[in-house]
């Protein structure tokens, strides 16, 4: 498995294949920052919640500038109560570059508390706050992509921002020549797959 471990690189895009009908998982798309022999680690990037932004913000006492219709998104199932922002750094906020990492080109990541509030006064329009992360243990990641549960794409920041959940699952596999349309068609056992 080294060589397949050595192959795969972040950042990239992490597509679930239909069979996957964990519901944390069932259609993510997972952008991938971080990869190498111990693990991997990312975040899941088409499931908003019903929590807003501002109402989040709130209860750390962090104006939030922006629109208040905004709402958190759900990054994957470890550590729900970890914030991590995703943004297109404008250079007129006063955030602290040292403070944020650009994960894809254009596109930075942060869970520095003082770049949050600092993005909150007047947000990016590319902005999304992400709560939890995904996370593999060493060669699990390997694994289940060669078990066709994944597949990888270049990660792209329209794909990143997208405001169509269900949409973004579908750019993401056409990205790479998939036509979705032509996939087997898997539900969630809870019988809930139109909550996506």
């Amino acid at each position: 498995m080294g060589d397949s471990e050595a192959e795969l690189q972040a950042p990239l895009l992490l597509i679930a294949m239909p069979q996957i009908l964990d519901p944390f998982f069932h259609r993510s798309v997972v952008l991938l920052v971080h990869h190498d022999a111990e693990g991997s680690l990312g975040f899941i990037i088409n499931r908003p919640t019903a929590i807003s932004v501002s109402e989040i913000l709130s209860g750390m006492e962090i104006e939030w500038g922006g629109e208040g219709d905004v709402v958190a998104h759900f990054g994957g199932p470890v550590q729900p109560q970890l914030g991590t922002v995703l943004f297109c750094p404008t250079g007129g906020n006063g955030e602290d570059p040292a403070s944020a990492a650009e994960v894809i080109p254009g596109v930075s990541l942060t869970q520095h508390v003082g770049t949050l509030s600092h993005l909150a006064v007047t947000p990016p329009s590319r902005f999304r706050l992400l709560l939890g992360y995904a996370g593999w243990g060493a060669g699990q990641l390997v694994e289940e992509i060669l078990r066709n549960d994944w597949l990888t794409a270049p990660a792209q920041e329209g794909l990143v921002f997208a405001r169509d959940p269900e949409e973004v699952w579908r750019q993401a596999l056409e990205s790479v020549g998939v036509d979705p349309g032509a996939l087997p068609s898997w539900s969630p056992e809870s019988g809930d797959e139109g909550a996506n």
